[in-house]
Formats: structure tokens, C-alpha cells, sequence
């Protein structure tokens, strides 16, 4: 099976997609005989479990460039090392659907500090192994612009519709410089039964192995 990222712009969505992908296999309920059917791993969002540990807030992201380039440099490592621990978990599956990759950080780097900081985290040897990962799996990018943008208090908040518009089109500029391929859930594909349809249908065409 070739590993999914699910990856995009703050409050697309993400997580309750991949939870309700996860639940699928739960509830093994494959309608499809060419679907995959083994349970995948799931990589959890690593980056707020950084800001926790690190003492990171979110404002950080936007008012100090030099705290916002730490805890992206975090999130790129602990991005690195969840996928690394996957691949020797003693109770891995096959594959895994991961809650975000190694190309956010450094969208919100090339956004918020500098392209010059992105460039240099794209040179590092944990991006190297991620870009190869990312490049043997399925991506999905959840566009900017749905209904549901709330605040957690954890999370990073765009100013406006055009400030979440910029997140995502940072991470477009980063998926393509790097060519790696995507798909888009597009910001009008509100039901997640929708969503989880989509996704699952991008899985069933492409089913070979991501060695």
C-alpha cells in the first residue's frame, strides 16, 4: 500500500478526515473489493505535541521569526522521527495515514520567516528523507476557504480569507518546486462522507507498494 499524507492550511479539516478514514478500517466496512483493507498506522499531528513540549505558542509563528524558525525546525524533526518509528514499530501495519508531513513546516516557514529559512530546511537530511517518502505515497491537500474555521486556542488563526488563502498557496509553491504530485479536496466538499469517499477512491487507484 503507498502511505497517505493528508495536508493543507490550518482548519481544513484534516484530522476529522483522517479520523474517519482511520474508523473505515476500523469498522472494516470495504465496499469495494479493490479497496484496501488492512488497518493503517496513523501518525498523529506532531506539531502540537511540540508546541507543548518545546513551549511554543501560537503567536510565535507571527510575531518572532526567530521562535517561529525553532519550532518549524521542531516540527520537521518530530515529523522525521514519527515516520522513522513507523517504519520499526513492533505493531506497524503495512502503511500509514499521517495528519499532516514534512512539507508543512516549511510552508509556514516559507511564509511567516523567509524563503531563505525554507530553502535551508529543504536542504536538511531529515526533508530528504521525507520528500522520498512523500514522493512514494499519496498526498491530499485540503483547500483554504470551508465553512468551518473556529478557533481552539491552539492552532495558528488566519487574519482573513485572503490570509488563509496564502497559507495554502505556500504550501502549493512547496509541493510543486519539490515535484511532488497531489490532489485536492476542494474547499465546497463540505460532508465528509464526501471527503472520506474521495480520498478512499485515490487509494483504490493506487494500491502498489511504497518500498
Amino acid at each position: 500500500m503507498r502511505n497517505l499524507y493528508i495536508i493543507g492550511p490550518q482548519c481544513t479539516g484534516k484530522t476529522t478526515l483522517v479520523n474517519a478514514l482511520e474508523q473505515t478500517y476500523i469498522n472494516n466496512t470495504t465496499s469495494h473489493r479493490r479497496e484496501p483493507s488492512e488497518r493503517p498506522t496513523i501518525i498523529r499531528e506532531v506539531a502540537r505535541t511540540v508546541l507543548k513540549e518545546k513551549n511554543f505558542t501560537r503567536e510565535d509563528i507571527t510575531t518572532s521569526p526567530l521562535r517561529a524558525l525553532a519550532l518549524q525546525k521542531h516540527i520537521l524533526e518530530a515529523q522525521y522521527e514519527a515516520e522513522i518509528a513507523v517504519g520499526t514499530g513492533r505493531d506497524s501495519s503495512s502503511w500509514y495515514i499521517s495528519d499532516r508531513s514534512g512539507v508543512d513546516p516549511i510552508a509556514y516557514t516559507y511564509l511567516f520567516v523567509s524563503a531563505e529559512a525554507a530553502q535551508d530546511m529543504l536542504d536538511t537530511e531529515a526533508w530528504s528523507k521525507l520528500e522520498t517518502n512523500m514522493k512514494k505515497g499519496i498526498v491530499v491537500l485540503c483547500e483554504a476557504g470551508c465553512k468551518w474555521l473556529t478557533d481552539d486556542g491552539t492552532r495558528l488563526m488566519p487574519a482573513d480569507s485572503d490570509g488563509w488563502k496564502e497559507v495554502e498557496l505556500a504550501f502549493r509553491h512547496i509541493l510543486e518546486i519539490r515535484g511532488i504530485v497531489y490532489s485536492v479536496v476542494l474547499k465546497d466538499l463540505h460532508d465528509l462522507d464526501d471527503r472520506v469517499r474521495f480520498v478512499k477512491e485515490l487509494l483504490n487507484t493506487n494500491t502498489d507498494f511504497a518500498n
